[in-house]
């Protein structure tokens, strides 16, 4: 059956009707498909049988600018049964860019005749002249020109990213485990073993053993750690930073974009910190593997240098005199940084690609342990003395390890690393060089600790002897926060406690000018050197509160848990407090200083029970200070025992004060010593409510 359509044309005398037959039209177009099939069937058909090999090796030459070199290659036949015996034939199929490289055929072999730096491809045909049998094969060429801008730009900017995650996940590793770095700080003791332990463990989450070893040096200098506890905690600093090498040895390279996605995701948008902390871990490990990776595609164009190959023989590990060299060169690049952990890195990028010998590396490896000693020494200065010491130790500790190493790198170090790592039987060279080079800085770092440990005290004798003690250094008091510098904020969880020992020192001080206050009104005639001590130490007391004050505001500022914001706002609130105690301490001396240069005096029993005020505020403040630095935490039983001494302290008071009304109405009194009587007893209502002031904010109260 016909079905018959029409459709519309528009001419100039009107409309035409086209009748179309669909049947037959259908069947003209199956007729067509079907001539096309065989057509193609038929040409493929009367192709030659052909496949591809690949006979001549790909091409990537080093090309000076403007000029035109020539090389010559060489097929490699004997991989391929067909061409063992017969010389094929070959035709230059396709040339490729020719404005790059001209590419001839000459007796078998390519020759390449090039011209300007870029990539190209040439196609060959390769015919065996007995089977008629044909192979193409691809050969990729390239020209190159080093680019010292990109090669710089790519290190540098590899480098930066690499710092910048090794900073975020230090301070993730710090805010998560933030508590429990504070207790490791605390439980430094004079046991060498434990205080090896403690530095070990704290430089594992700081990831930084020059942070570590300057926060000991701060320690030291404001006498929280002797110098044999600061001498143990940097031997475990050094086998802490190891950890970083190990670190960088894992073959996660190329996930480095997608963790940084992914954690960078978490990061911003979770409302969870806990979550948002491991995420700023995971957030810095990427970045340090994007860093090293980026580093190691930077370094590969020197690895075809001959000029860098030639500059890299000059300090080859071979003979002792190289491996000081080595040193030498690790060590100062590692002050140029400042950070043994990005030199660390830089030595397992160059050493991964081949652009260095393992040798070589594990030589400078011994450089960058003596160059990280640099930030120690920078943070001694101005100082104290038991400070320095403990910086010096650091260096010394790092270069006689170094030296006595190296005298035995060739014939037994290196043997016991290759032994550890295990080694390609095909080329006898080190099975990971990355494993390698964080085994030599961790047997290193290892072994020199159990040398140095049995003598721990004799070296710390020794710089006690050696570096002299300066006159009247102990009996100076400090004018700085112990020297603590904003530097020291780099690791948030240490700095709390830093400044808490502070705001404990500022406890201390206030109750000695306690002391000093009540032995100047008890003495008949006080000495002149108590007194300006006196108000010499409540201006320190000033002092110490700007400089906590500072400093916790910096502390503020940063990337903080909530934990550490807290005590911040905590000690804030206590030097407020207790520098308000000493501020009317001194009203109290001045008052009784004014009385007795007009030649008066507070009556006998009147000053007998400012004494015993004197005395119960003092037991009261005390009892505050001893709680917040034992670290308890029952805070009930704070709050109940200075609530009860609080309102027992009110009583006394009140009764002192009604003793002296009653007397004024039965003895003639002064005025100035009633005016000196009610600015006292107002001072020591203040000083009582400021104590009490310090303990609700120890207790979290508001």
């Amino acid at each position: 059956m016909y079905f018959r359509q029409h459709f519309f044309c528009s001419v100039e005398n009107g409309t035409k009707f086209f009748p179309i037959n669909f049947d037959k039209l259908l069947q003209s177009i199956g007729a067509v498909l079907f001539l096309l099939f065989l057509l193609a069937m038929s040409i493929q058909a009367s192709e030659p049988e052909h496949e591809f090999i690949r006979l001549f090796p790909d091409q990537r030459i080093l090309l000076q600018p403007g000029l035109t070199i020539t090389t010559y290659v060489s097929g490699e036949f004997e991989k391929f049964d067909d061409f063992k015996e017969i010389q094929p034939e070959i035709v230059l199929e396709d040339g490729g860019k020719k404005e790059v490289v001209e590419a001839e055929v000459l007796d078998g072999k390519l020759r390449l005749r090039w011209k300007k730096n870029g990539n190209s491809q040439i196609i060959l045909r390769i015919e065996n002249p007995n089977s008629k049998r044909v192979f193409y094969d691809h050969v990729h060429l390239e020209a190159w020109t080093p680019d010292y801008g990109m090669i710089f730009f790519s290190v540098l900017g590899g480098l930066g990213i690499f710092l910048l995650g090794m900073r975020q996940m230090s301070d993730g590793l710090q805010l998560v485990a933030g508590p429990s770095l504070r207790k490791l700080i605390a439980t430094v003791t004079e046991n060498r073993f434990s205080a090896v332990l403690v530095g070990f463990g704290v430089t594992s989450i700081i990831q930084s053993s020059s942070v570590t070893t300057v926060m000991v040096v701060g320690f030291i200098n404001s006498r929280i750690m002797t110098l044999s506890q600061g001498i143990g905690v940097i031997m475990g600093a050094n086998i802490g930073t190891t950890v970083t090498g190990w670190i960088l040895t894992l073959n996660i390279g190329k996930y480095g974009l997608h963790m940084i996605g992914v954690a960078g995701l978490i990061y911003l948008f979770s409302k969870i910190e806990r979550t948002r902390f491991l995420a700023m871990i995971i957030l810095g490990l990427g970045f340090v593997f994007f860093g090293l990776e980026l580093m190691q595609h930077g370094f590969v164009p020197l690895r075809d240098l001959p000029e860098f190959s030639a500059w890299l023989e000059t300090f080859s590990a071979d003979t002792q005199i190289g491996i000081y060299f080595c040193i030498a060169i690790g060590c100062i690049l590692t002050l140029i940084v400042q950070s043994s952990s990005a030199t660390l890195g830089i030595t397992i990028s160059l050493a991964a690609i081949g652009v260095i010998r393992f040798e070589t590396a594990a030589a400078l490896v011994l450089g960058e342990n003596i160059g990280t000693t640099i930030t120690a020494i920078l943070a001694s200065i101005g100082s104290s003395t038991n400070a320095k010491r403990a910086a010096y130790f650091h260096v010394l500790f790092n270069v006689f390890g170094v030296l006595w190493v190296s005298s035995i790198f060739r014939w037994l170090y290196l043997p016991m690393i290759f032994y550890l790592v295990g080694t390609d039987p095909a080329t006898g060279l080190i099975r990971d060089p990355k494993v390698g080079i964080a085994m030599t800085h961790t047997i290193f770092n290892i072994v020199n600790t159990i040398v140095f440990l049995p003598f721990t005290g004799m070296m710390a004798r020794f710089l006690m002897y050696y570096v002299q003690e300066k006159e009247n250094e102990t009996e100076k008091e400090q004018s700085r926060l112990t020297t603590l510098g904003i530097r020291r904020l780099e690791t948030p969880a240490m700095a709390i406690e830093r400044s808490r020992i502070e705001v404990i020192r500022m406890g201390n001080s206030c109750l000695r000018l306690l002391e000093k206050v009540a032995a100047i009104i008890d003495a008949e005639t006080p000495d002149q050197k108590v007194i300006d001590n006196a108000f010499h130490q409540e201006e320190e007391l000033d002092t110490l509160q700007d400089e906590i004050i500072e400093y916790t505001s910096s502390l503020l500022s940063g990337n903080i848990s909530h934990d550490i914001g807290d005590a911040a706002h905590q000690q804030l609130r206590m030097a407020d407090e207790l520098e308000s105690i000493s501020d009317y301490l001194i009203v109290i001396l001045k008052s009784d200083l004014k009385m007795r240069k007009d030649g008066l005096a507070i009556p006998e029993p009147q000053k007998s029970e400012f004494k015993e005020l004197h005395k119960a505020i003092e037991e009261y403040i005390a009892m505050i200070i001893r709680f917040y630095s034992a670290r308890k935490t029952n805070f009930t039983d704070l709050t109940t025992e200075v609530h009860a001494q609080g309102h027992s302290l009110t009583r006394k008071a009140k009764i002192t004060r009604d003793l002296f009304i009653k007397r004024m109405s039965e003895e003639k009194f002064d005025p100035q010593i009633v005016i000196a009587f009610n600015t006292q007893f107002n001072a020591y209502r203040r000083v009582r409510e400021h104590a009490q002031n310090v303990a609700e904010a120890i207790a979290g109260m508001k």
